[in-house]
């Protein structure tokens, strides 16, 4: 019987190898691995047991069975325990290396919008530094235009002085419009430009036509008299009272100035005439002074 056992079981330690492989096998090896201590210690007994053995070896093999028993239980156990371990290992390493390549690609997706917005902040800041040269260009255009049609103000205030006051009073609603701050206050430079090329539209206007306007003049009494007056652009004009009074006017610095002239009193009346469609046209002589 020991050799029978002895071929079946082999030596111990080619046998202890066999164990190891069985133990990180599937779990069907268990019972195969809890069988082995018997295959181990069946030899051992019979060796140590002779003819005379009694039983007091026969419990002490037991004890030793049942001791190995159980440690081979709690090396399998361990064994297992380090399986189980090493494969949560190796799960939780590829987990830990897919979110590293994760980090890894948002980190690349980061430094590409950083270099992005380095790019549009660059864009930013030239496109915002042409727009303040642009401004300050505009800012000095600006100030260049209010200069100019500040003085164009005052030339045309001046030359209003010397027109007709008829014309005086056609335009004073646009004479009101202009600012008599310097800096336009809250008036643009677009509109002060407008108000005063609207003067002088009508200033060109007037110059070149031949008026007629009914007012009053002081005659050579000295006595206020309705008169009809002439206005031949804004160089010259003549008027005639209804008693036959007639007089010069020229524009001065100061404002119209009337001369009084009895020689030119019938030519007056004919060009009016003419004017008024009452006579027939013909050319009329009639004093120029230009300046």
């Amino acid at each position: 019987m020991n050799r029978s056992i002895t071929k079946t079981c082999g030596k111990g330690a080619p046998l202890k190898g066999r164990l190891a492989r069985l133990a990180t096998r599937a779990p069907a090896a268990w019972a195969l691995a809890l069988a082995v201590p018997v295959c181990l210690f069946f030899p051992a007994q019979a060796r140590s047991a002779g003819p005379g053995a009694g039983q007091g070896g026969d419990a002490s093999t037991q004890g030793s069975l049942e001791e190995t028993r159980l440690t081979l239980g709690k090396w399998i156990e361990t064994q297992q325990i380090i399986s189980k371990e090493r494969n949560e290992w190796q799960q939780e390493k590829e987990i830990l290396a897919g979110r590293l390549e994760l980090v890894r690609l948002e980190v690349g997706d980061l430094e590409k919008k950083i270099k992005e917005a380095e790019g549009g902040v660059a864009e930013a800041t030239k496109k915002r530094d042409e727009l303040t040269a642009e401004s300050d260009e505009l800012k000095a255009a600006g100030a260049q235009l209010t200069a100019a049609v500040s003085g164009m103000e005052g030339d045309v205030r001046r030359l209003l002085k010397t027109t007709p006051e008829p014309l005086q009073e056609k335009l004073q609603p646009l004479v009101e419009r202009m600012p008599t701050e310097p800096d336009g206050g809250r008036v643009s430079a677009a509109e002060r430009f407008q108000n005063v090329i609207g003067i002088l539209n009508e200033l060109n206007k007037a110059n070149n036509e031949i008026t007629v306007s009914y007012e009053v003049h002081t005659l050579g009494d000295g006595t206020p008299s309705e008169v009809r007056a002439i206005y031949v652009g804004l160089a010259q004009a003549y008027y005639v009272s209804a008693s036959g009074e007639a007089g010069i006017g020229r524009p001065s610095a100061e404002g119209w100035k009337w001369e009084p002239s009895k020689a030119v009193a019938g030519d007056v009346l004919m060009a009016l005439d003419i004017l008024q469609g009452k006579h027939t046209p013909a050319f009329v002589p009639l004093p120029v002074k230009l300046q």
